[in-house]
Formats: structure tokens, C-alpha cells, sequence
């Protein structure tokens, strides 16, 4: 692979993706509010799936870097990372993203971030994703085909 074509050929970055799914359930609980009750119990779950999720994204991010390779779409990843999150999950980043979607409107009494995430799960894997593990098939062959067979796609 040349250099400049070493990465996935993704056209939005996955934090945009996620900003704007977040902007959205904010938008809908303005203009369509819901007549459910957001007790103390549901505020507290969505700090819950928040910081796990933020857990979650942040020890993705480190293991990424003691492998040497970026998070960061548009650059080449240089290694295969199952360790850490990377056991559990092949997108613990965006696992991430989606709690945050999920778990920020809750804390702040919003079931809409949680009713949109459906939608963002599919724009992810039709937008991002599956654009990455083409590249990542190509790019590492058998290493990834394996992990990829061990290890699934969310959770």
C-alpha cells in the first residue's frame, strides 16, 4: 500500500459521527419532548454508561498506544491490537461513543441519545466500519480474519 492510500477511506470522522447523533438527541427532547418521568435511578444510570463508556474508549486509546498505532482514522494503522478493550469488543472506541450518546442525555434526564442509538450503531457500521475492516483485511490478511473470527464487532 502506497502511503497516501494507508488508511480507511472514510468520509466522516467517527467523533463528528458521534457529535452529531448527541446533537440530535438534544434537538428531539426541545422540539419533541417525551412525558416520561426521569427519576434519580435513570440520571444515575446514564453517569454510569457515560464513565464506563468513557472508561472504556480512554483504555482502548492507551492500548493503541503502547502498540505504536493511532487511533486516528485518516492515518496507517501499523499493528493488529487484541489486548485490553480489544478482547472484548474490535470497536471499543466507538462502544464508547455510543454510551456517551446513550448515557449524557440520560444523566441529564434525555431518553432520546438512547432511542437514536439504533440509528447511530448503523451509521457507524455503514459509514466507518465496515470501510476499516476492509482496509484492515487487506492491510493484515489472515491476523485480522483471525481476530476478527475471535473477537465481535461491538460487544
Amino acid at each position: 500500500m502506497s502511503d497516501s492510500k494507508d488508511h480507511p477511506d472514510i468520509r466522516i470522522l467517527p467523533p463528528l459521527l458521534m457529535l452529531i447523533h448527541l446533537i440530535i438527541a438534544f434537538v428531539l427532547k426541545w422540539t419533541i419532548p417525551l412525558a416520561l418521568p426521569a427519576p434519580a435511578a435513570v440520571k444515575i444510570a446514564g453517569l454510569v454508561i457515560l464513565a464506563g463508556g468513557l472508561l472504556f474508549a480512554f483504555s482502548a486509546i492507551s492500548e493503541l498506544g503502547k502498540a505504536h498505532t493511532s487511533p486516528i482514522p485518516h492515518e496507517p494503522t501499523t499493528a493488529i491490537v487484541a489486548s485490553g478493550p480489544y478482547r472484548y469488543s474490535r470497536n471499543p472506541i466507538y462502544v464508547g461513543f455510543v454510551c456517551t450518546v446513550i448515557g449524557l442525555p440520560l444523566a441529564l434526564g434525555n431518553y432520546w441519545g438512547l432511542i437514536i442509538s439504533p440509528a447511530m450503531i448503523y451509521y457507524f457500521n455503514e459509514l466507518i466500519i465496515k470501510h476499516e475492516e476492509a482496509y484492515l483485511e487487506k492491510k493484515f490478511g489472515a491476523v485480522y480474519t483471525g481476530y476478527k473470527s475471535r473477537v465481535r464487532r461491538w460487544l
